[in-house]
């Protein structure tokens, strides 16, 4: 097993004999070097290709210290927020600070400035004025164009314009930063280099690609809501690695420009990437602290695809890794599982072999290495292309040869199952055996909703999918004598749920007899067609206005009415109901959601009622009444 760590101090720095480095990495995240973190991967990818490389973790901006450790680097600074954005790693959906960090040694909050990629550059460009800095990870990625903030509640210019960098890497990273990585040693300005794919770069006007897809400019979409929707489809629909345009987006006196997308790495690729000498665990600095939580879900698991293309309204998949499935190789995960099975720790059981949709191994059709995929067009929403693909059988042979792995007990899949792509494959030899030997208990996949109209805002399939899907795997585990359930992801308040499609969410919990212990509120994160939606009230396909749960009242009815079982949650269900003039759920019969908050009490033969009213002491004489 690998033990050596990219330099993190300067005492690592100078025991590897290393006066200046290429490159200094600086992440919002503490440093674990595992590839499930997007720091693990580029540090040993730039270390791999000869150049040294220096890691300086979630730096105190209050001070020069922590920015200056290395001193400067030969090349450039290349910052990153870490593994999420730095708003969401703080914020709830409700804007409640958070109280823990899992990307921070001991959980500890408050380790990353808010819009941590804008605070780090322009500390560096305070302390070292004019060196080259390039941007990339999620926060920079999803917030590129100009761009709604949930948290600032307005339109905020692109990441690339606010923090001063000088170039942009969106995506997952690995080519742009080989080619930016050999250019800027070759003797280029980061400055002239606009031409990497899967770049953005700033520049004068007159200087703007010629053919490219233009973007309402930031003024405009910060003004209007409408041109908001249209920049956002134009982002979208040019997203592709085929046919993908550049895109620009006038911001004042100044052009973003926006590369086509980088290619998606070949299967000898990602099976290059994944062989570099990862220890898999956090830092040794980080011991007395706990440790990092954010290891504890992937230390055993192992990613075998990369892209999406369920294409979700909601998620920034899409905007990020791709629509595109590029796979490793058998060969690669087998490996990886075999290292797995030797660490001192391992107790036999990996807990994932999935990525962003786990039983994805294949491209949707074959027709999108020529064409790319279809533009405005979902594979599997609301219903499956025609010219889908299905086929499991590459996926479980793979699973077959981990679970025979000297050391290993078990093999669980814990990422997303996409279920309506299951059930489209004739043979049921995958479903089986996911059920046999792949679930711990429960299975999580993730309906989102029931109703049709939130459904495709969603870019979800209808319902009926999942009622085919729940009731095949109850009928199978229950012919293998297995006691075993599915755990729905659910999520209220998404663009188009009205209270009423909420009510309709809690009937089909209550009809199917499910009781989630969570859900969650839709989250407005940056770059996703749900929050174009969330913040223009309209759909950027079809420009029609869709309703939007904004106030805090109706999130909290439409949470809670997803939870009308529990007791804390009675009286804003209550509320919900009535409000929605639903009377006909509120009473003792069984097919009400809900009693009503009065209560029936008989003394001396006469009927009385008595008004509930929860944390505060009653008395007889101050709430009894007559019929």
């Amino acid at each position: 097993m690998y033990d050596k760590f990219i330099p993190l101090t300067k005492k690592e720095m100078d025991e590897q004999g290393i006066t200046q480095f290429d490159f200094i990495y600086i992440t919002g995240d503490a440093y674990v070097d595992h590839p499930s973190f997007g720091a693990a991967i580029i540090t040993r990818l730039i270390e791999d290709m000869g150049f040294t490389v220096g890691i300086i973790s979630q730096p105190d901006w209050h001070t020069d210290r922590d920015f200056k450790r290395f001193g400067v680097p030969k090349y450039a600074f290349l910052v990153t927020s870490g593994n999420i954005d730095s708003m969401v790693a703080h914020y709830t959906a409700a804007k409640r600070k958070r109280s823990d960090d899992a990307y921070t040694a001991g959980g500890k909050a408050g380790k990353r400035p808010d819009r941590a990629v804008i605070v780090y550059c322009q500390k560096l460009r305070e302390y070292f004025g004019n060196i080259p800095i390039a941007i990339g990870g999620l926060e920079a990625s999803l917030r590129r164009f100009a761009h709604y903030d949930y948290w600032d509640d307005k339109v905020r210019p692109s990441v690339l314009f606010d923090s001063g960098a000088d170039l942009l890497m969106y995506g997952m990273g690995e080519h742009q930063i080989k080619e930016l990585c050999t250019r800027l040693a070759n003797g280029e300005n980061i400055r002239e280099i606009h031409d990497i794919r899967g770049t953005c770069y700033m520049t004068e006007p007159v200087n703007t690609p010629i053919g490219s897809a233009q973007c309402p400019s930031f003024e405009q979409v910060r003004d209007s809501k409408k041109e908001y929707a249209k920049a956002t489809k134009i982002q979208y629909d040019w997203q592709d690695e085929v046919y993908g345009k550049t895109i620009i987006q006038r911001h004042g006196n100044i052009m973003l420009v926006q590369n086509p997308p980088a290619k998606s790495l070949t299967t000898e690729e990602l099976d290059y990437i994944y062989s570099l000498p990862y220890t898999r665990r956090y830092h040794p600095s980080y011991e007395a602290e706990g440790g990092v939580p954010g290891i504890e879900e992937v230390r055993f698991s192992i990613t075998h695809n990369r892209g999406c293309f369920g294409y979700c309204n909601f998620c920034s998949i899409a905007l990020h890794q791709g629509r595109r499935v590029t796979v490793r190789s058998e060969e690669s995960v087998l490996a990886e599982a075999e290292r797995i099975a030797k660490m001192p720790d391992f107790k036999g059981y990996i807990h994932d072999v999935g990525g962003p949709t786990a039983n994805f191994r294949h491209a949707s059709c074959e027709k999108q290495f020529e064409k790319g995929l279809c533009m405005g067009r979902k594979c599997l929403a609301p219903a499956p292309c025609p010219a889908l693909k299905t086929d499991h059988k590459e996926y479980l042979a793979m699973l077959r040869k981990i679970r025979k792995i000297k050391g290993v007990k078990r093999v669980f899949i814990r990422s997303g199952i996409r279920y309506d792509y299951l059930m489209k494959d004739k043979n049921d030899e995958f479903m089986r055996e996911l059920i046999k030997h792949h679930v711990s208990g429960q299975l999580k996949v993730a309906p989102e909703h029931c109703s049709a109209v939130v459904l495709d805002k969603m870019g979800k399939p209808h319902i009926e999918a999942y009622k085919e899907f729940q009731k095949r795997f109850y009928e199978i585990t229950k012919s293998m004598d297995k006691e075993q359930y599915l755990v729905p992801y659910l999520m209220s308040s998404h663009p188009g749920s009205t209270l009423n499609e909420a009510i309709e969410l809690a009937l089909f919990l209550r009809d199917n007899k499910i009781r989630p212990e969570q859900v969650q509120d839709f989250y407005p994160t940056p770059g996703t067609i749900s929050t174009c939606m969330f913040y223009t009230e309209l759909d950027p396909y079809t420009m029609e206005k869709v309703y939007v749960p904004k106030t805090a009242e109706e999130k909290a009815m439409q949470r809670a009415l997803l939870q009308y079982f529990k007791p804390q949650n009675r009286e804003i269900v209550l509320l919900a109901l009535k409000k929605a003039k639903r009377f006909d759920l509120i009473g003792t019969s069984p097919k009400c959601l809900i009693e009503d908050n009065v209560k029936k009490i008989n003394k001396g033969g006469e009927k009385q009622w008595q008004k509930r009213k929860p944390q505060q002491k009653r008395t007889q004489k101050n709430h009894r009444r007559k019929v």
